[in-house]
């Protein structure tokens, strides 16, 4: 599959590679986000060592190491008897490197496993060897918990050596028009909300078949790569991952208050916070709370949702049907889809409409300093864009309809609007609707006279 998006983070390595000293850049995310991918688009055409350390024993590490620094320095010898330790390792790189080159140590935490005192070798080695050289070092890894120990919180041994740090995270909805050119703004849509924007697990899907055939043949499989994958990840990540499917299943099944997760689950609230901290930590799982807040922090609002789209499908429609799944009822549990697929992307519609905002403000259609939704006992606006600067909110709903939308959407758009205090009777309104199906006439003409900006799903392109 060809290379997509990435634009920012190869402008950051490219003004990183252009300086003509010493670097160390951590890049790392979650698995299967392109972390490797965007890497071999970088050091594409430029002096470049490459090593995929693996699950192996030390000195095992040591000598396929020395097997790639070899074959670059065209060093046979070096090749075929690998290093002896780590020091070697770096005195050479330090006595052979006179001009720019690249050495790129990808899945580092496996070497963290092979020897616990790596990150502190590896500071030595900075120290000592690297530090005056005119290397580029990038150490990547998917395992975010253990890279933010070694690497990137500031106790780490590594923490003062880095010259910067890139977070590969997943990107904006628009990049699926480049992987599937043909498909329609829905089927984009649905596709979002079922892989997100994950490349490995979009370059599964057959652009031939629709959605449901797709899930049906990739994930509601036993045998499959993406029916397993969730709970390879948290092992990956997690000693016991039990008790952490327990909490996403409750999220994705629409507990999303504290209190609720806690009856849910029957984990005590000292515990089941815990384990929401490492879930937040791993980018699994997000604290939402009303963009309006003044202190997110300290928030009684807070509602719990899973970040990652896979994930959130899976725990909702995979793991309750497990047992079905198991006896190959893949047929039954793909009906249950379907019944409430519309409902799931109404959601995921939500965020793509936010993204667009985004998107709006950077092309300078509109201003704002945050954005989020919005909500107080049972009333919910879903999009809200505060300018604190110009004392300026947006108000916006996004409609997953089949029906066009109507002026009973902005008469109630605008009444839960008074509801929100944040500068009330200083601020500056504006409205904004996001539909999947267009707009009735009636809709049209008023937007026109009260500047009501009306946003159809296929403008969105």
């Amino acid at each position: 599959m060809k290379f997509v998006d990435r634009k920012e983070e190869l402008k950051i390595l490219e003004g990183l590679y252009r300086e003509d000293k010493f670097q160390f850049i951590p890049i790392y995310g979650r698995r299967r986000i392109g972390k490797t991918r965007l890497v071999q688009e970088f050091i594409k055409e430029k002096p470049a060592i490459y090593f995929l350390a693996d699950s192996v024993a030390e000195q095992e590490q040591l000598k396929l190491l020395g097997r790639e620094v070899g074959a670059f320095f065209d060093d046979t010898f070096l090749a075929e008897t690998g290093f002896k330790d780590w020091y070697q390792f770096f005195d050479y790189l330090k006595k052979r490197t006179k001009e720019r080159t690249l050495i790129v140590i990808d899945e580092f935490p496996y070497l963290v496993n092979s020897n616990k005192a790596i990150s502190s070798i590896f500071q030595k080695g900075i120290d000592q060897y690297f530090k005056d050289t005119k290397l580029f070092l990038i150490l990547m890894g998917s395992s975010i918990g253990m890279m933010e120990r070694e690497v990137l919180f500031y106790k780490a041994p590594l923490y003062g050596r880095r010259t910067g740090a890139l977070e590969l995270r997943e990107m904006g909805f628009n990049c699926l028009k480049e992987f599937f050119p043909d498909k329609e703004i829905d089927e984009l849509v649905s596709i979002f909300g079922v892989t997100g924007t994950i490349p490995a697990y979009l370059e599964k899907l057959n652009p031939e078949k629709d959605i449901f055939q797709n899930i049906e043949e990739l994930i509601l499989d036993r045998g499959t790569f993406l029916y397993n994958e969730v709970e390879y990840l948290l092992r990956e990540e997690l000693r016991e991952p039990r008790n952490y499917f327990v909490i996403l299943r409750s999220i994705a099944q629409g507990k999303r208050k504290l209190s609720e997760i806690i009856n849910d689950t029957a984990f005590e609230k000292s515990l089941l916070s815990r384990y929401l901290e490492i879930l937040r930590g791993l980018r699994l799982v997000e604290k939402e709370v009303p963009v309006t807040e003044k202190y997110p922090e300290k928030s009684k609002m807070g509602l719990y949702r899973i970040h990652d789209r896979f994930f959130e499908f899976w725990f909702k429609y995979v793991f309750p049907n497990r047992s079905r799944l198991e006896i190959g009822k893949g047929g039954e549990v793909l009906r249950m889809i379907k019944e409430t697929f519309d409902q799931h992307l109404s959601f995921v519609f939500e965020d793509v409409c936010k993204g667009y905002c985004l998107d709006m403000m950077r092309d300078g259609k509109i201003r704002f300093t945050s954005i989020g939704r919005w909500w107080q006992k049972n009333e919910e606006i879903d999009i809200i864009a505060i300018d604190e600067e110009n004392k300026g909110i947006y108000f916006g709903e996004a409609k997953w309809s089949k029906k066009p939308v109507g002026v009973n959407i902005l008469d109630d758009l605008k009444r839960k609007a008074s509801l929100v205090e944040l500068n009330k009777g200083k601020r500056k309104e504006y409205f904004m609707l996001f539909s999947r199906s267009g707009y009735t006439d009636a809709l049209r003409e008023r937007a026109k006279r009260e500047q009501v900006l009306l946003i159809s799903a296929m403008e969105m392109f």
